[in-house]
């Protein structure tokens, strides 16, 4: 959607003077955890006009090791209308020797797709280099003059993990006369501090000395742990379409009027086939029937084209090419909607693992994504419509708990999208287990998934029955299976839940030791390693909050007897609780088992607390149930 980005160490500005940049000249602290060193990095944006702003750009950096190939890639990401000019880029090995200079004639000029299928107007310049030896240094200038000023990025030391960075510089020349807002957003947890220089028409931001971030577990986004600025012109220009941003409500009648407006026109095809529908019953049975109608008519793709990637396909274009990208979809469901006589507002979001909301405080254009609100006497329904097969009023985990922009003729309202329970993330398992005396297992089981866990699964959906069947088996691999076929699968997109049972055979699952069987308790056990971190140095995060509740049924062999099982067992903490009971009858034995996880951001010194928190529950999970011959 936006055509200028800045990606930390791939984007950077003028040079001021030459300098070969030997490895050994990096400190140490700045190569733990690194991949890449960004030496230098600095941006100078000078705005002249409303209509015209310069990126001058310079990055020098270090490659370390073959991962840091792809984070430090020499690319120029453009759209139409830019003026690129100045490149250079120039190579050193290890002790600063100079290797190879490149220009603008050694660079591909290819297409910015990143999709099997879609359409953009975006490209991307990349220079096809790599070294066979490391560690080497890659400096890299040049500049771009674009006539969109509402895209000023923010400046970050980084984008990236296990990247280091000696010194940023991002200095903004504002001399078109235009208030330009900036606002420092400061590191939650002190990991690094951005310096300002300079006068508010001529300001430099400077990081220096920020220590890469590693690959750790449960690593919440850098976006949480790195400071920011962010900026935003008063007066900016978007293709063409010229608007003010001093507050959000400026800023929503401006997006209502010159982006949505011109692309909200209904057609006579579109009326007869809303029509066609005999739409009967309350607001919320029509806005179904609508919903799943637009699912079964259209299949997403991704395009970037018009005002700035910004402005969705026409209604009447999506209905007769069937398809189009997050932006037309969600404006051609709207359409159908407004035919209907139901009002419904396009929202701007930021997908996102991470719960990631914009600043009420700091209007500037963003978002990566745009959903439906439909308001209703019972509460927001809220559409998805980019997937044929996510349920009616469901958003994935990727899009609950934030805020979203919600564009009205009136100005942006602030709307929060749904966030939902553990007890909603839920995935439930029924199991009949015939324990065999050749140590082998059978049985049948029951799975039903909601909420998140809904979403986890939803691709089971587009697969054949064979591939279903693999997919499963890959999924429970904590068993040796030697047969297993998933039967009766649903998908309920009324309810946002899916089902399905299995009939399933595995081998060596239990132990012989004389007359005596011994096998686990959970037959199908958590796959993660849980370890501790003395020296752990961030917070982690629990994305998701979810429950699980297992019913698992034992049968013994004839003329075998439930000999020896675990102790119930219970255990509460600040990131959840876990029960587990074993229910002998007769020959047979039951076990019951509920686990529920808290989402959340915790300091780094309660790691290990959670780290034994799942440990633990893993022991028992694995705890081993006897059975001896009569």
């Amino acid at each position: 959607m936006m055509k200028i980005l800045v990606l930390g160490a791939l984007s950077t500005a003028s040079l001021y003077f030459a300098q070969s940049y030997p490895a050994s000249a990096i400190p140490e602290n700045l190569k733990k955890n690194a991949d890449v060193v960004i030496r230098k990095n600095f941006t100078t944006v000078q705005i002249n006009k409303i209509d015209e702003i310069k990126y001058q750009y310079n990055t020098v950096t270090t490659i370390l090791n073959k991962d840091g190939i792809g984070k430090a890639m020499v690319f120029i990401p453009y759209g139409k209308g830019d003026n690129i000019s100045d490149i250079k880029a120039t190579i050193y090995d290890e002790k600063g020797n100079k290797i190879k200079s490149f220009s603008k004639s050694d660079f591909f000029d290819v297409s910015n797709n990143s999709q099997s299928s879609f359409y953009s107007d975006n490209r991307v310049m990349v220079l096809p280099y790599t070294s066979l030896q490391y560690p080497y240094t890659v400096d890299f200038s040049y500049s771009i003059t674009n006539e969109n000023t509402v895209f000023i990025p923010d400046f970050t030391p980084f984008s990236l993990k296990n990247i280091s960075l000696e010194e940023s510089q991002f200095r903004v020349i504002n001399k078109s006369g235009i208030a330009l807002r900036s606002k420092i957003y400061p590191s939650l947890y002190g990991y690094t501090s951005v310096m300002e220089a300079g006068t508010n028409d001529d300001k430099t931001y400077i990081y220096k000395n920020v220590p890469a971030i590693d690959e750790v577990s449960l690593l919440p986004n850098p976006v949480k742990i790195l400071p920011k600025v962010s900026f935003a012109l008063s007066k900016f220009n978007l293709e063409g379409k010229k608007g003010n941003i001093n507050s959000w409500k400026e800023f929503g009648m401006w997006y209502y009027n010159s982006i949505l407006q011109p692309v909200s026109i209904s057609t006579p095809t579109i009326k007869a086939d809303v029509v066609s529908l005999n739409l009967q019953g309350s607001v919320e049975d029509k806005i179904k029937k609508l919903y799943q109608h637009m699912q079964s008519k259209t299949r997403y793709i991704f395009v970037a084209l018009g005002i700035g990637g910004w402005q969705p396909m026409l209604p009447e274009e999506v209905q007769r090419k069937g398809y189009g990208d997050c932006k037309g979809l969600t404006n051609y469901m709207k359409t159908l909607l407004d035919e209907a006589g139901i009002s419904s507002y396009y929202c701007v979001i930021n997908s996102n693992p991470s719960e990631i909301s914009f600043d009420p405080e700091f209007p500037k254009m963003g978002g990566n994504h745009v959903i439906l609100a439909v308001p209703t006497e019972n509460g927001t329904i809220w559409l998805e419509n980019t997937s044929q097969q996510i349920a009616f009023n469901h958003l994935s985990f990727s899009t609950t708990n934030r805020n979203v922009l919600a564009i009205k003729d009136s100005g942006i309202e602030f709307i929060q999208t749904p966030d939902y329970t553990a007890e909603q993330n839920k995935e439930v398992q029924v199991l009949k287990v015939k324990i065999n005396e050749d140590n082998s297992l059978e049985g049948q089981g029951k799975f039903s998934y909601a909420g998140a866990q809904y979403d986890f699964n939803l691709g089971y959906v587009s697969l054949a029955p064979k591939e279903r069947d693999e997919m499963l088996k890959k999924q429970l691999s904590s068993v040796d299976f030697d047969k297993i076929e998933m039967k009766n699968f649903v998908n309920d997109r009324d309810k946002a839940s899916l089902e399905f049972s299995m009939d399933f055979r595995a081998l060596n699952f239990s132990k012989k030791t004389g007359d005596n069987l011994i096998f686990r308790a959970v037959p199908f056990l958590d796959h993660n390693v849980y370890k501790t971190d003395e020296k752990r140095e961030l917070p982690f995060e629990i994305s998701l909050s979810f429950s699980d509740q297992y019913e698992i049924e034992f049968l013994a062999p004839k003329n075998y007897k439930i000999e020896e099982v675990p102790e119930d067992f219970n255990l509460n903490s600040e990131f959840g609780e876990y029960q587990i009971k074993f229910l002998k009858e007769g020959p047979n034995l039951k076990v019951l088992r509920n686990i529920k996880i808290n989402k959340g951001v915790y300091t780094k010194e309660k790691y290990n607390s959670y780290i034994n928190f799942r440990k633990k529950i893993q022991s028992v999970d694995n705890s081993k149930i006897l059975i001896s011959k009569i």
